[in-house]
């Protein structure tokens, strides 16, 4: 029998999460590890702030009024930890791109593209490992 991967299981684990978002547009998922893999620092979703109604303002990209995934689990995972792994659903926008950066992460795991290529260029900038699965 062959053992699924930790990176496959945290990418699955992802698109779960996926399903709990209220973006109409796009349903994002995020996890968050130590570099090891073995510890789960933060879990998220694209979504409103905690205790606010649980729906998506517009269907325009950028305009919905959603948290991305990749803050959401931020605020969970701590900033004091380095070299942390991010597994999304979707690659990183520019914004979050910046706060990954900033967040001491060294690998990123994604699943699919995002509408625009700037996230992925300020994580190679900056030398963060991406790979796709």
């Amino acid at each position: 029998m062959e053992r699924p991967s930790l990176e496959s299981i945290y990418m699955n684990f992802a698109l779960q999460l996926a399903a709990r978002s209220t973006c109409l547009r796009l349903k994002v998922g995020c996890v968050i590890t130590s570099r090891d893999l073995e510890r789960v620092l933060g879990i998220g979703y694209n979504g409103t702030a905690r205790g606010f109604p649980h729906e998506c303002r517009e269907n325009d990209a950028g305009n919905c009024g959603d948290i991305h995934a990749e803050i959401n689990a931020l605020t969970k995972a701590g900033a004091h930890e380095k070299d942390k792994v991010l597994f999304i659903t979707n690659a990183p926008c520019e914004t979050c791109a910046k706060t990954i950066v900033n967040s001491g992460f060294t690998k990123v795991f994604y699943r699919g593209p995002y509408r625009s290529e700037l996230g992925f260029e300020i994580l190679k900038k900056a030398g963060i490992e991406l790979a796709m699965i």
